[in-house]
């Protein structure tokens, strides 16, 4: 599939915006650790990619209830459906001046009912054209999901025959539709049940 940026300026995808706000001190403090501990760019976003996949639970495993948007708030509560996380990841990347972007698929049950839009993150490394897509939702029994530059290995591959979809679109800001959703909903069942089925 062939990525599409949604903004034509690479800047864009350096930005800061109330939901990813890698100027905050915990992204910045977050960011510098692991920075310190790699190095490298490409060895950074791998560690940044595997922090927000491993160490912030996603909510729906971890049966809680809160509700964060804001990169700062998942880092700082350790808690998000994929598209904080995704926010969080973000925020991390761009903190240190790797140009990232939020992207969507169009998942369903395995009956192709309750279709509901699923957040990821692409990213483009110093000295590439190309974005990678990489999923942060977190590892569990039967997802899988890998920072792989190459073949993608996400946590859910599209299945084309139930109507679920791979969105090209690379947003610099989150879409409308996700951030509403996340900021107007009290706790996680409210969340849930007011989901996006389409972009």
């Amino acid at each position: 599939m062939r990525l599409i940026q949604q903004n034509p300026d690479i800047h864009a995808y350096l930005a800061s915006d109330e939901a990813i706000d890698h100027w905050h001190p915990l992204v910045q403090e977050t960011a510098d650790a692991l920075w310190s501990a790699t190095g490298d760019v490409y060895t950074y976003a791998k560690a940044a990619f595997e922090f927000v996949r491993d160490t912030i639970p996603h909510s729906a495993d971890s049966g809680d209830v809160r509700v964060s948007w804001r990169a700062s708030d998942v880092l700082g509560t350790r808690n998000g459906i994929c598209y904080a996380k995704s926010h969080a990841l973000v925020a991390l990347l761009r903190a240190q001046g790797i140009p990232a972007a939020l992207c969507y698929q169009l998942l369903a049950d395995d009956d192709g009912s309750n279709p509901v839009i699923h957040g990821l993150v692409a990213v483009r490394l110093p000295g590439s054209e190309d974005w990678a897509r990489i999923d942060p939702r977190g590892n569990k029994p039967g997802v899988d999901a890998r920072f792989s530059l190459g073949e993608e290995r996400l946590a859910f591959p599209v299945r084309p025959e139930l109507g679920e979809v791979d969105y090209p679109e690379l947003y610099a800001a989150p879409h409308p539709a996700t951030l509403k959703v996340l900021k107007e909903s009290a706790d996680r069942p409210e969340l849930w049940r007011n989901l996006p089925s389409a972009l």
